[in-house]
């Protein structure tokens, strides 16, 4: 369906248009210019509706493409570059953890990877793991933002999480695999917006991992007392 939302015959989601693409509700819908064309077919107006819809078919295009980019959020990255996420869903948590987490937690670190359910692993992110010795799959699971501190070898991992995927045990796991090949201490974070939400997930998150609760930023909750926010030993 990509191909037809690119070229304006369709539109996704026209009755919440910030639907996270995620969502098992996302929806399509066909263009209702394009559905009139069609039910012309047959008659007398057909011959005549195919010329004008071509016309229009560019300003479609146009017109779906600037309502897409306006539901988007803009998130600011360390060193001051915009960058644009689909909108809704977790990518409102992302824009938090840039904006409040990293500059308390991780100051000076250099943000190597933004999850977005509407991208993919981008040619300048396999580099910059490359340079730390990982050799990633862009089919792998990745978590929703990397954060690299090269002044403390540290690679943190942090999962934002609106309605499910808290660094548990299984998770944890997960990363510990998909980045094996680094040689950066790995931290595991879980965001999460609220108190409320985090008592969903407390009988999960696994020890020896963080969690940073976004509606109170300048607390961390630690779990484990060894140490705060480092890497353990495997």
């Amino acid at each position: 369906m990509h191909q037809f939302v690119e070229i304006g015959l369709a539109i996704a989601n026209p009755d919440k248009p910030d639907r996270p693409v995620n969502s098992p509700n996302f929806n399509y819908v066909a263009e209702p210019v394009l559905v009139k064309l069609v039910r012309s077919f047959g008659n007398t107006e057909w011959p005549d509706a195919i010329p004008g819809f071509v016309r229009n078919l560019g300003k479609l295009k146009s017109l779906h493409h600037r309502d897409r980019e306006m539901m988007k959020i803009a998130v600011t990255l360390p060193g001051g570059a915009i960058r644009y996420l689909s909108a809704g869903g977790q990518n409102v948590l992302v824009r938090d953890i840039l904006a409040e987490f990293c500059p308390r937690f991780t100051p000076g670190a250099r943000v190597l990877y933004l999850g977005d359910a509407g991208g993919k692993l981008t040619i300048d992110e396999l580099a910059a793991f490359n340079e730390l010795g990982v050799s990633l799959d862009v089919h792998g699971k990745m978590p929703d933002v990397v954060v690299h501190l090269p002044d403390r070898n540290w690679l943190v991992l942090v999962e934002a999480v609106t309605s499910h995927g808290p660094v548990d045990n299984k998770r944890k796991l997960e990363l510990q695999a998909l980045m094996k090949e680094c040689t950066c201490g790995l931290v595991f974070v879980t965001v999460v917006p609220d108190r409320r939400t985090l008592t969903r997930y407390l009988s999960v998150i696994a020890w020896e991992t963080e969690v940073w609760v976004a509606e109170n930023p300048t607390h961390m909750i630690h779990f484990n007392g060894e140490r705060f926010l480092g890497p353990y030993a495997s």
